[in-house]
Order: C-alpha cells, then structure tokens, then sequence
C-alpha cells in the first residue's frame, strides 16, 4: 500500500507557480561558460610552464653549444 501511494505521488505533478526573468537565463549560460572556460585554463596552466621550461633549457642548451663552437674556432 504504501509503495503504491509513493509512486502514485511521485507520478503526479503540480503547477509550479513561478516566474523565471530573462535575466536568468543569461545567468545560466554566464555560469556554464565560466566553468568550462576554468576548466580549460586550468589544464592549460598545467601544460603549459613544463613546456615552456622545456623549451627555455633546450635553447639555453643550444646557445650554450654554438658559444663553445665559436670558442672552438
């Protein structure tokens, strides 16, 4: 019986009596965008100073090589 009457109660629905602004809707997209945009400039931020650390040593590397190259000569 009382399975019954909570699936009769989650079954019906009653009017939501409520207004939603445009206003809301802006805010809606506003917040999704922000969370995917913190997402991505997240994994960015990850990715990108290994890489450009990686970047800076192979080329003090090679300035390094071509000054005992001339040092050579």
């Amino acid at each position: 019986m009382s399975k019954t009457l909570l699936v009769s109660f989650l079954l019906l629905s009653f009017p939501a009596i409520a207004y939603i602004g445009p206003g809301m809707g802006g805010g809606v997209i506003a917040a999704i965008i922000g969370f995917f945009a913190a997402i991505l400039l997240g994994l960015w931020a990850i990715l990108y100073y290994p890489i450009k650390r990686a970047l800076k040593k192979r080329q003090e590397r090679k300035i390094s090589s071509m000054e005992s190259d001339k040092k050579l000569k």
